[in-house]
């Protein structure tokens, strides 16, 4: 250590700096929260997400060791909350293959986009060079036609898989099913079966996503009608569970329907105020136990004529489409809250409690030290105004 001292002070570096320089290790460089004491004794972390650390290879019991932890605080993003949501400016303009565009659909990964309109009566397939962003979205000359089946399709949804494909309209009144032999290719789609349904003009459907829950928008009645499907993704099981949820004090032209996935969030678009809004249901995935949220988000900046409505599967972006412009619009969820930190159970903090992660923008520094081989930490707030 006399070298290191000596060092330290040839070179006129802080005890901060020097050990920085020494045994540091930017942790959001690897986008990591797992704290490797192999590598360092002082770790950087700026917090973008709720983050829970790790520690691993502490040296040996007997041997003492610390190391230090500085915590820039951050905002994390809320998701499924409608609430400041905002407008990204990228767009999608589907024209070229169908003008009056209704439904709109992504393959899990944002990598595929599907479009289904009541002109053309295809669905229409597209390649995102970035996964969920639309303006990237270029036309893979793919098709499908579901005329013979519906001559009006409005909404479209898949199995996660990409092996079934759904399409409701208000020709039939029915949700058409089909097969594709090949997973998210539509032009390999075959059609298998079809259900009727309780709604004269349905438009929207939505799916629990394990395939068991079935959802309609219903513009006839505009209501939300709920049905359960015996053999999951298999609609020639379904049955009609007599529960439904009544839009009209919101809108009056029901056009798709969306959920969060654990069932708690419902989200409605609709025509008459061209908005999405959103409830939460106190029972999950039970529509008849939905209560409004008094949240409302006006798309009529974007769009004349909402008719479709999408979320990405972990509720930081949703995007809608219109026969207005016959585009798709892409948002953002952007309602935030401070990020939170979360330590393994080893560490132990005097009085038991741990230290808030600090606030966007701010440092937080915390000393650590073992004795026991990591099987005990005990962690302390060094300093909370780090520059």
């Amino acid at each position: 250590m006399a070298n290191d001292k000596e060092f330290k002070i040839k070179n006129g570096l802080s005890a901060k700096t020097y050990l920085q320089n020494k045994y540091f290790l930017n942790l959001n460089a690897i986008s990591s929260s797992a704290i490797d004491l192999s590598k360092g004794t002082y770790f950087i972390k700026t917090l973008t997400e709720n983050t829970t650390f790790t520690i691993s290879n502490p040296p040996a019991s007997g041997t003492a060791t610390s190391f230090a932890l500085e915590i820039t605080g951050g905002n994390t993003v809320v998701p499924y909350d409608l609430v400041n949501s905002s407008y990204d400016n990228k767009s999608f303009d589907a024209g070229n293959q169908e003008i009056f565009l209704r439904g709109t659909e992504f393959k899990p990964d944002g990598t595929k986009l599907y479009v289904v309109g009541t002109n053309s009566d295809k669905v229409h397939q597209y390649s995102l060079s970035t996964a969920w962003d639309v303006s990237t979205a270029s036309y893979d000359s793919v098709s499908f036609s579901v005329f013979s089946q519906e001559a009006a399709p409005n909404g479209i949804r898949f199995k996660p898989d990409g092996t079934k494909m759904f399409i409701v309209g208000f020709s039939s009144d029915r949700v058409q099913e089909y097969s594709l032999s090949t997973a998210w290719d539509v032009s390999t789609a075959s059609h298998t079966t079809n259900l009727a349904l309780n709604d004269a003009a349905p438009l929207g459907l939505a799916f629990k996503p394990d395939g068991t829950r079935m959802y309609i928008a219903g513009n006839s009645n505009d209501d939300i009608f709920q049905y359960s499907l015996s053999t999951a993704w298999d609609i020639s099981t379904a049955s009609n569970d007599n529960k439904i949820a009544d839009i009209t004090p919101q809108d009056t032209v029901v056009v798709d329907v969306g959920f969060k996935p654990d069932g708690t969030k419902m989200y409605v678009a609709g025509s008459s105020g061209q908005d999405i809004n959103q409830y939460s249901l106190s029972t999950a995935w039970d529509v008849s136990t939905a209560s409004f949220d008094n949240v409302i988000f006006e798309t009529h900046n974007e769009e004349s004529n909402l008719s479709g409505f999408t979320i990405k599967p972990d509720g930081t972006k949703f995007y809608i489409s219109g026969y207005g412009s016959d585009t798709v619009h892409q948002y953002s969820f952007t309602s935030s809250t401070t990020a939170t930190v979360t330590y393994p159970n080893s560490v132990k903090f005097e009085g038991g409690i741990a230290p808030s992660a600090p606030a966007n923008g701010e440092k937080s520094l915390l000393i650590f030290i073992t004795t026991d081989g990591g099987t005990t930490y005990f962690g302390a707030q060094a300093g909370g105004s780090l520059s």
